[in-house]
């Protein structure tokens, strides 16, 4: 970036000292008014004035960072301990540990990541998710340090700190991704390469040019010309052109609650024309709610319960842990499972209390040989009301039935609609029955429903797709949506899953919301159009500079411009480009 401003003033200093050191070498062609002309003051100016350029520069560059700055600000900088006798004290965020009670009171920030113990109140949870509305806490409930406690009284347990929590983890995210280099950069930076060769050449030209046929001083004016012409065309503008929209975009992106993995996420997002969504945690609540129980013939409900509830004690699936939630609320003695087993978007087997057993989908039953044509019709009848059915087995012999229903998220209708106003294609892939899947998805509008699809069949779908020649981003929060988030061309995690989905994702929503996806979608073709407005527009300053600057306008209107002038519109260019990225902020 600094070869063509070092060449033009090491040119300008040079040719001066020796003027005024050993005049009588130059020719009478380089004299003016008797004596060789010197530029030691252009040389001066045109260093104060690229200095200038660059303090306008790194001044408009320091709020590209505020986000994190303001990231960073969001952590409260103490904890309200309570010790194992029931005091309280006061202690440095640095020595909370894992396990710590913690009270946080009314209009206190939550110090770190943990989950409430006591009390209830609304959390302000805005400067992580973007999502205005305070969310209810009560026991049970997970709560994100640096949010704002409203008008309760608190008592958490510290479960990440440090580096570990949420906050410090989206500092990361961020700082990473703006460090990325988008591939318009790449290609930016092939293109200075040679940009800055040519313009050597084009200064080597002017020299020769003026030299040989200008008017008299007429080497005196190749060497002005050739000077302007190397300040002039410095690929300032065209080097910060990309760079300065991925930090702006970034910042903007955590504040709302989008955080990108790096830079090649954020346009290949511009570009995404399809979009796979998981059902459960993604279209859906997550926190499926019980529906009912259909015992098999000379079986009874209360022992179909309790089978699938020991067996999922040792599930993390949201439908596991309503099915649990039920049998405890009945009462149910809950037995003891060994050699516990799962099938990643099948179902899960094992022991309960010796038996072979199993819990989960049509496609499971039939791996183990267990028919569930039986409970078919009753099966089917949940479906169409949109619930999830899972089968319970127990020695190969059908036990029953459980219906789950997970509720649609409020904001899934209108957020897909926005996708389909941005002209993007919407697929649902889910481990749910077809009946089940074609009920959400009608309700929905979806463009296409699979059902009963595993996770290998996700990534499958991704890479047929892709191979059509579109471009694929796909949604989801579980282990099962890891492979096809890797595959596809942009991965989107939801924040509220698991730590392998969001590993696995190039765009991760910390909220969890639809809306999120649109949120991103929006920026990043508002980010990919900055760029590009910032390159053009660098290109088009150095397609006119450089002309003016070896002297085309000459001939016609006798203009040359001075090295001076051409290093104040060279730093002048470069503040624009900058201030042209801050406008990300304001999206």
């Amino acid at each position: 970036m600094w070869t063509l401003i070092g060449t033009g003033v090491g040119v300008a200093f040079l040719y001066s000292a020796v003027a005024t050191i050993a005049p009588q070498i130059f020719p009478a062609s380089f004299a003016v008014d008797g004596s060789v002309a010197v530029y030691f003051e252009a040389a001066v100016v045109i260093v104060s004035l690229t200095l200038l350029g660059q303090l306008l520069e790194l001044r408009a560059r320091s709020q590209t960072s505020a986000a994190i700055k303001a990231l960073l600000g969001l952590a409260p900088k103490t904890a309200r301990r309570l010790r194992e006798d029931g005091s309280e004290e006061d202690v440095e965020l640095s020595q909370v540990r894992v396990g710590d009670r913690l009270r946080v009171r009314p209009g206190e920030k939550v110090p770190v990541d943990g989950e409430v113990l006591e009390g209830r109140s609304n959390l302000d949870e805005s400067m992580l998710t973007g999502e205005p509305v305070p969310v209810e806490k009560t026991p049970g409930s997970k709560v994100i340090g640096a949010t704002v406690n409203a008008n309760g009284s608190l008592v958490i347990r510290a479960e990440k700190v440090g580096s570990d929590t949420v906050l410090s983890q989206i500092v990361q995210l961020v700082a990473a991704a703006q460090r990325s280099r988008a591939p318009l950069q790449r290609m930016a930076d092939r293109v200075s390469f040679w940009f800055v060769l040519g313009v050597g050449a084009i200064a080597l030209v002017t020299f020769f040019a003026w030299g040989l046929f200008g008017p008299a001083p007429s080497w005196v004016y190749g060497t002005v010309n050739a000077i302007a012409v190397l300040i002039i065309a410095c690929p300032c503008a065209l080097g910060l052109a990309t760079p300065m929209s991925i930090m702006v975009a970034t910042g903007r992106g955590a504040a709302s609650g989008v955080l990108f993995k790096d830079a090649e996420a954020i346009e290949r997002l511009s570009q995404v024309d399809t979009l796979i969504v998981d059902k459960t945690g993604t279209l859906t609540v997550g926190r499926p709610a019980f529906q009912g129980v259909v015992a098999a013939a000379s079986r009874h409900e209360e022992d179909v319960l309790r089978v699938a509830a020991t067996l999922d004690q040792g599930s993390e699936h949201p439908l596991a842990e309503a099915i649990v939630a039920e049998a405890r609320r009945r009462g149910i003695a809950l037995g003891s499972a060994t050699d516990f087993e799962s099938s990643t978007g099948l179902g899960v087997r094992g022991k309960v209390d010796g038996r072979l057993a199993a819990v989960g989908s049509t496609v499971l039953m039939k791996q183990i040989g267990v028919d569930p044509a039986p409970l078919l019709a009753a099966a089917e009848g949940w479906r169409e009301r949109g619930a999830s059915v899972v089968y319970v087995a127990t020695e190969g012999q059908l036990l029953g039935l459980i219906a789950v229903a997970d509720p649609i998220k409020d904001s899934a209708p209108p957020a897909l609609a926005a996708l389909r106003a941005m002209g993007i294609r919407i697929i649902m892939a889910t481990g749910d029955g077809p009946t089940t899947a074609r009920a959400i998805g009608q309700q929905l509008q979806l463009d296409e429903i699979h059902g009963e699809i595993s996770p290998r069949d996700k990534a499958e779908l991704v890479t047929r797709l892709k191979a059509e020649g579109r471009r694929v981003a796909m949604a989801g929060d579980g282990i099962n949506d890891a492979p096809a988030l890797a595959a596809a061309d942009v991965g989107i995690a939801m924040g509220t899953g698991t730590d392998v989905a969001m590993a696995s994702s190039h765009v991760t929503l910390v909220k969890g919301d639809l809306r999120g996806i649109v949120r991103a979608r929006e920026l990043s073709t508002a980010t990919v159009a900055n760029m590009k407005q910032n390159l053009g527009f660098a290109f088009l300053y150095n397609a006119i500079g450089i002309p003016i600057a070896a002297g085309v306008l000459y001939p016609a209107f006798r203009v040359l411009l001075s090295p001076m002038i051409a290093a104040l519109a060279m730093s002048l260019s470069s503040v624009s480009v900058v201030g042209n990225a801050l406008r990300l902020r304001r999206r």
